[in-house]
């Protein structure tokens, strides 16, 4: 049965250190829990699994039609701007029938600028 909601993926760089992966892994915790009827994947560059294309092509076996890729990178460096709309595109050529967008880096929504700044300037304990 075909999900009306854009699947999600949580794209990220990814690192060697499995620690790294915690927090973007908290989040697609979060997600499943307060927005169970959507589907969500983490998804890395490099370093460690899954690739991109590995956690779409799970989203697409579990009847995902559209397929959001959302750059958790606090701003829209190389990587963003580059690699991931090249690696978009070969998604799109695998799966035409599937709608893919690309939201922007995570780090340039006023939402996440203000909560960081909310934190840095909480007092110490």
């Amino acid at each position: 049965m075909p999900h009306s909601a854009p699947a999600i993926v949580l794209f990220a760089h990814g690192s060697r250190d499995p620690l790294w992966r915690a927090p973007i892994e908290a989040v697609a915790a979060y997600i499943r829990q307060h927005h169970p009827e959507r589907l969500v994947r983490c998804a890395y560059l490099e370093c460690c699994a899954p690739t991109l294309a590995e956690a779409a092509s799970e989203l697409i076996a579990q009847s995902a039609q559209h397929v959001c890729v959302i750059p958790m990178f606090l701003g829209t460096g190389r990587h963003a701007r580059e690699d991931l709309p090249a690696l978009l595109a070969q998604l799109q050529a695998a799966h035409p029938a599937v709608r893919f967008t690309l939201q922007p880096a995570i780090g340039e929504d006023p939402r996440v600028t203000a909560l960081l700044a909310a934190i840095a300037c909480e007092s110490p304990p």
